[in-house]
């Protein structure tokens, strides 16, 4: 029997676990290790799909389901399998279409299966394409096959506020649309969000609400921080999540998860 056990520690991925120097640390690599061997259930929950996070599933060690393309998927790396999806609903290609009608400079990656599909490319997209590490598709949207687990929007920040608006205006039963970072607007199924999926997890897992654990930088990780124990947000947080009063750690290329697990030392001693 390990001190963690049926303990689950829920991640981020970009500017949470994996730094600014594009790097998981040593340093977290080690205190998840020691979390690990004591009993401890890691994950992380990320907004990056099953394709543009799998290279990167090797840099920490993981041991539970991960939460994809933000809260859409959770995804069995130990044995290829999904656990469970919520892909966004038959009418989205007709929604977004209103939407890129409205605001044509907008542009649009919507992802199948492993499969990426842009509408519009912008310098936002090749951006975003170019971090993650991802080949794509140009497509129109009603040419894109479906279904689609999530869509993320992208232009200036200005231009997505507005964007976010229209989106729930019209359809806000449909659709969760959160903000991953300024150029990035995200639309999964509604009900679909990090915090939602963080439960499922933990009830597959065996773990108690009151042994779930999440961290986050970013708006969209606001949901897992609502069912989270302790929120906790790395010290390069947004002002959003800042706003929600979660526990401020390390920031992540300051070691943030190791700074997490030496809290939790204390508190399961």
């Amino acid at each position: 029997m390990g001190k963690f056990d049926r303990v689950l520690l829920a991640s981020d991925f970009d500017d949470t676990l994996y730094n600014s120097r594009l790097e998981v640390s040593a340093e977290n690599v080690a205190a998840i290790e020691y979390f690990i061997r004591e009993g401890g259930r890691f994950t992380v929950s990320t907004g990056r799909a099953h394709r543009t996070f799998s290279p990167y599933v090797h840099l920490a060690p993981i041991n539970a389901p991960v939460i994809l393309s933000n809260g859409a998927l959770l995804y069995d790396y130990s044995t290829d399998q999904v656990v469970c999806e919520l892909p966004l609903p038959p009418q989205a290609a007709e929604d977004l279409a209103v939407l890129s009608a409205e605001m044509p400079s907008i542009g649009m990656e919507t992802y199948h299966g492993d499969d990426v599909y842009i509408h519009h490319p912008n310098a936002f997209t090749d951006r975003h394409v170019k971090r993650v590490g991802t080949t794509w598709t140009p497509c129109g949207l009603s040419d894109m096959p479906t279904p689609w687990s999530k869509a993320v929007i992208q232009d200036e920040y200005p231009t997505l506020l507005a964007a976010q608006k229209f989106l729930l205006d019209r359809w806000g039963d449909r659709y969760e649309v959160i903000f991953s970072s300024s150029a990035l607007l995200e639309v999964t199924a509604k009900g679909a969000t990090k915090g939602g999926m963080v439960l499922r997890l933990a009830e597959y897992l065996g773990v108690e609400r009151k042994d779930v654990y999440c961290v986050g930088d970013n708006q969209n990780d606001i949901p897992m921080l609502a069912v989270s124990a302790v929120p906790f947000a790395p010290a390069n947080c947004a002002d959003a999540v800042r706003a929600v009063d979660p526990v401020i750690v390390k920031s992540c290329d300051d070691h943030c998860i190791a700074d997490i697990i030496r809290i939790l030392d204390g508190r399961y001693s």
